[in-house]
């Protein structure tokens, strides 16, 4: 198979990723193991970092169609591979949805008929947020006032920052970035700090693959329409075309301004910047 490193690199590290993160939406709203926005947003920095360790061997470790489509934008990564990425993306995405429904499918049905939640009703928003985003988030509480376009940028601008700052801890020419070892617990706890800011208003996806992947598997297993509400173009815009817009003005933001000063800036040490 051609580009099987990627492809491979891809999925496995997006389905540890979801598995982690969802994994612990799932145990806070079953069980309460989690205490607090906090703790679910560490798990899921924690997740990212391992998965980018795991992985990063094999493909450049994005997990995330936003990310990719961001490193295409900037120069970073040959257009001719991103569809590799994006199919190996929404596929980890999928496989680990569907890994997690199998195992707490039990635990689900039983929280629904303690709770009197018919699946597939309104009320069912309360186990579906499991697997995929919704704004406002229905966990807040009190639940946000919140309508597409503040969802919108609220998506927009935690992906702006989470892609501007992947560029900042690994590019060659910032002179202040962690260790290459040390990267991926960065970006880790950058996922971790824009979750804690932004998920009591959309849940923070900031990931097309995270989101669409899970909400497919939810779809399929009882929720419907609830995982694909009605107003399908607002879902659409919030969590598909925000993240990528945020990411592609990061991209362009980054090398356009950003790295340009960097490589200009006199300094005793020479920039080793890559491509």
């Amino acid at each position: 198979m051609r580009n099987a490193h990627d492809f491979w690199g891809e999925f496995i590290g997006t389905f540890i990723l979801v598995f982690f993160g969802c994994g612990g939406i799932a145990v806070t709203i079953l069980f309460s193991s989690l205490t607090g926005l906090f703790q679910v947003a560490v798990v899921w920095g924690i997740g990212v970092s391992l998965a980018i360790y795991a992985t990063r061997h094999l493909s450049c470790a994005h997990l995330n169609p936003a990310v990719s489509v961001a490193m295409v934008a900037a120069g970073r990564m040959s257009v001719k591979r991103l569809p590799t990425y994006l199919i190996a993306q929404l596929l980890g995405s999928i496989a680990a949805a569907l890994l997690l429904y199998t195992i707490f499918s039990g635990s689900i049905t039983q929280f629904e008929a303690l709770n009197g939640i018919l699946r597939g009703s309104p009320d069912s928003l309360k186990t579906v947020m499991i697997f995929s985003s919704f704004y406002p988030n229905p966990g807040s509480v009190p639940v946000a006032a919140i309508g597409v376009p503040a969802a919108f940028l609220a998506e927009m601008t935690g992906t702006f920052i989470l892609v501007f700052l992947i560029f900042t801890l690994t590019d060659g020419c910032n002179l202040g970035r962690p260790d290459n070892s040390l990267a991926p617990l960065f970006i880790g706890l950058t996922v971790a700090m824009v979750i804690a800011v932004m998920a009591p208003l959309t849940q923070a996806a900031l990931n097309p693959a995270r989101d669409l992947g899970p909400r497919v598997i939810a779809y399929f297993m009882g929720w419907r329409g609830v995982a694909f509400p009605e107003q399908i173009g607002g879902y659409l815009a919030v969590y598909i075309i925000a993240p990528l817009a945020g990411a592609g003005l990061a991209a362009m933001f980054f090398s356009k301004l950003v790295r340009p000063l960097m490589d200009s800036k006199g300094t005793a040490e020479r920039c080793d910047c890559r491509p």
